[in-house]
């Protein structure tokens, strides 16, 4: 070799080697920060930043970020959305050289602090705009949180707590621990949330374990179980189980609204389709003196939320689902509640539930609801069972039908409610398919029957409340029975016939055979007349008037009872039903008492005078009721009714 050759050869050589190294001595994985930080941005569609990058290069990737900040929305003051001092993720670079896989082993976080916040118009810090993750197959390992801290400030849902957040143990053993304290609802939350070791999130041989307890105030929440394959939320094998003093608490831990209900307890399978849907099936429990059970089914991913529930009792007490018209249910299981709701219903003055109904909680999701229930319990209630099929869509109720089982026949109803600004308006039709008397007449535990009513009726009304909607509806009911008998008693108090009442009370006769009963009551702004209404008897007919003011919750009612046949101790004096719903008053009318004064008068000057005016001649009319029946059926929607019995 030359000189002049072994020098090049030594230059060629030196040169690259000083190079490497001087690139060495200099190099700063820092230079790399900008790269990284722009493509972190771009993944999370927020602004990251770092201030220190290491990285360990090998078999095994070791790459380290200091004090990672992921930032607000603009505009948006206050603690970033995340900092975390010390990332730390180990990347297998064997498994992409070969196989194209990202392949992530661990990722280690120490003291990350995340602080979510909702401010009072509901713009949060924490809706990221993800763009789409890197193709191919990707892996996630064990994930190592230490002293980790999650604040959350949720203005919309009265809520401020603080979440820790750690990684307890080893490998297989390892465990995911997070403890809430604070307020969640504008009440205190306390519980703790231990999951699986994050190692076998993939491993479908391994299922993950879950287990929540969770107090928020009342409302106690249980939550154990496995899942298949947690990434995907999916292979769910999980027990969920509720109670509460009332269901409309759920609200603040759902966001669903929920009228108010007696105590309840619900336990049940909690199932994923991924985040679209979540299924709480095949549950069980009790509301109030009710037993409730079924499926319900939620899709939060619409512009609002679907929900789809079928629900069954086998028995219902239909006071404890008053809630859900706006009434006041009652909670006998607690005493000191159950006193001051009694106290409280004293010094209310109106029967009807008069609380708004709330159009912007209508508009909150889509409902679609399936319910049957096998047998209404309760004292003094004549009805045996329910069906109901609702469908809640943009804010529009269709309640179709809801059907009311009442012995061998059933009351229906179609109700449509449509939101008007801050009212409702309402339009029912309602129909008496062959309504069982004698039912009716066993919830009074006084008077019998038998035969059946039916017949039809139309109401439409607008206003906050059902005691509104009533207090102005227009509409019309007729009703008509044609054959049966109804307790005699019931007839003959209606017209003070003290005999005959005195021998219906011995059981000598108990029954009198009806043969007919026809009723037209139009209802105009609020008010329902009664004209007319007569009930044709064996015995005597009765003549009904009057009106019953919903809007002022008012009755003002007469019945007269006039003897067909030769009658005598009879004072046929109407009887009037007036006062207000919650206190009616039942008295005998003005004639009465100048009957009664007229029979002592003539007692005086020859006692069998005084038998006189307790004398009826009869009307001798059998047809008048039947007439009246048929010129009901001719009209619209008359078709309904019974033909009358000649």
């Amino acid at each position: 070799m030359t000189r002049r050759g072994a020098i090049g050869w030594a230059l060629g050589l030196g040169i690259p080697v000083l190079a490497i190294i001087v690139l060495a001595l200099v190099w700063q994985w820092d230079w790399f920060i900008p790269f990284v930080q722009a493509r972190a941005s771009a993944a999370l569609g927020r602004p990251v930043t770092i201030s220190h990058l290491h990285v360990s290069l090998g078999r095994i990737v070791h790459v380290t970020a200091e004090d990672v900040v992921v930032a607000n929305p603009p505009n948006w003051d206050g603690e970033p959305l995340a900092r975390v001092p010390t990332l730390a993720v180990d990347v297998d670079a064997w498994a992409y050289i070969r196989h194209g896989a990202i392949v992530v082993q661990s990722v280690s976080l120490d003291q990350p602090r995340v602080h979510l916040e909702q401010n009072a118009s509901g713009e949060t810090n924490y809706a990221l705009k993800l763009a789409g993750g890197p193709s191919g197959n990707v892996q996630v390992g064990d994930l190592r949180i230490k002293d980790g801290e999650i604040r959350a400030q949720l203005a919309k849902l009265k809520s401020d707590f603080t979440v820790a957040v750690a990684t307890e143990g080893d490998g297989e053993d390892a465990r995911i621990r997070a403890t809430p304290r604070g307020t969640y609802g504008g009440a205190p939350i306390k519980g703790q949330f231990t999951g699986g070791a994050l190692l076998s999130l993939r491993d479908p041989s391994k299922p993950w374990p879950v287990d929540l307890k969770l107090e928020n105030g009342p409302t106690q929440v249980s939550l154990a179980g496995t899942l298949q394959d947690p990434l995907h939320l999916a292979g769910a094998n999980l027990r969920l189980a509720l109670a509460a003093p009332d269901m409309g608490q759920l609200e603040k831990l759902t966001g669903f609204p929920i009228p108010t209900t007696p105590p309840y307890r619900v336990a049940g399978q909690l199932d994923f389709a991924g985040i679209e849907r979540i299924k709480f099936r095949d549950f069980q429990g009790s509301l109030g003196k009710s037993d409730i059970g079924g499926s319900i089914e939620v899709n939060p991913g619409k512009e609002r939320p679907e929900v789809t529930a079928d629900l069954r009792s086998r028995q219902i007490d239909l006071v404890d689902f008053g809630g859900f018209i706006g009434a006041t249910p009652k909670r006998a299981s607690q005493p000191e509640a159950r006193q001051s709701a009694n106290s409280q219903e004293a010094v209310k003055e109106k029967l009807l539930p008069d609380t708004p109904i709330s159009v912007p909680r209508l508009q909150w999701a889509d409902i679609h609801l399936r319910y049957r229930g096998q047998h209404i319990i309760g004292e003094s209630m004549p009805l045996d069972n329910v069906t109901a099929i609702l469908d809640i869509v943009n804010g529009t109720v269709n309640l179709h039908p809801l059907s009311l089982g009442v012995g061998t026949g059933r009351v229906k109803g179609d109700v449509l409610l449509t939101p008007r600004e801050k009212q409702v308006q309402v339009k029912a039709d309602i129909e008496l398919q062959q309504v069982d008397v004698s039912r009716l007449m066993a919830a009074t535990h006084t008077f019998h029957g038998a035969g059946t009513i039916s017949g039809s009726g139309r109401l439409e009304g607008t206003g906050r409340s059902l005691a509104t909607i009533l207090g102005n509806a227009d509409g019309e009911f007729r009703l008509g029975m044609a054959g049966g008998d109804l307790s005699a008693l019931l007839v003959d108090l209606s017209g003070l016939q003290f005999g005959n009442a005195l021998l219906s009370a011995l059981g000598l006769p108990d029954r009198t055979p009806v043969e007919c009963l026809a009723a037209n009551l139009p209802v105009q702004h609020g008010v329902m007349s009664l004209e007319p209404l007569v009930l044709d008897t064996g015995e005597a007919i009765v003549n009904g008037g009057g009106a019953i003011d919903f809007g002022n919750e008012k009755l003002d009612l007469s019945l007269r009872t006039e003897a067909k046949h030769f009658t005598i101790g009879s004072l046929p004096a109407p009887i009037n039903v007036t006062g207000r719903f919650k206190q009616p008053s039942v008295r005998p009318g003005a004639e009465l008492a100048a009957r009664g004064g007229l029979a002592a008068g003539l007692a005086a000057v020859f006692p069998p005078l005084a038998l006189l005016p307790m004398i009826q001649f009869g009307t001798g009319e059998d047809h008048r009721c039947d007439r009246i029946l048929q010129q009901m059926k001719r009209q619209p929607g008359g078709d309904r009714l019974p033909s009358a019995r000649r």
